[in-house]
């Protein structure tokens, strides 16, 4: 009988380094949706009291590495990390989406510059500051994209696209070095 083994969704793909840019995976942990149903008030309330962090307002993230929670539009978010807390259920709707979604990290002095060549936003940090995050296209693929720290950006895909991402974030990576 056939063994099946669990693989990443950028296994053997990453990570990869191109002049002042690094691609890595990342573990991102489990990944539920959270969707408010009411005002979202008592969502908030009980993700305090179970994770530390509120709810984020639209277009940023709370949290920090290993348990974080992105905006994901509108009356969702996106839990990253821990298990939900079985209580959050009583204030809105809980999937887990953890098999659905790649996550990798672009990190590096040219991280700004290879993503403007693939984003229509402007990913600058005197704009998108620390804790911003937007949904928008990855060329043409639908993407979170969140400013995780200095010249660092988490992106998440549908896993089904990321050896998509990974080939055209690479063919970014490479022009920009190419500059210079």
């Amino acid at each position: 009988m056939d063994e099946l083994k669990a693989i990443t969704a950028c296994a053997g793909l990453l990570p990869l380094t191109l002049g002042a840019a690094t691609l890595e995976e990342v573990d991102a942990g489990r990944m539920t949706s959270l969707s408010r149903f009411d005002d979202g008030k008592a969502l908030s309330d009980a993700l305090e009291k179970a994770h530390g962090m509120a709810l984020p307002k639209p277009n940023r993230a709370t949290g920090k590495e290993g348990c974080r929670c992105i905006w994901f539009g509108r009356g969702e978010v996106l839990l990253m990390g821990p298990a939900p807390h079985k209580f959050l259920g009583k204030h809105g709707a809980v999937v887990d989406l953890s098999d659905g979604w790649a996550c990798v990290e672009l990190s590096g002095a040219a991280a700004v510059d290879v993503m403007a060549r693939l984003v229509p936003v402007d990913l600058r940090d005197t704009v998108f500051k620390r804790g911003h995050s937007v949904r928008t296209q990855v060329l043409h693929m639908s993407a979170s994209i969140t400013r995780v720290g200095v010249d660092r950006f988490q992106i998440l895909v549908f896993r089904s696209m990321a050896a998509t991402l990974v080939h055209d974030l690479k063919q970014a990576m490479a022009a920009v070095a190419s500059r210079g």
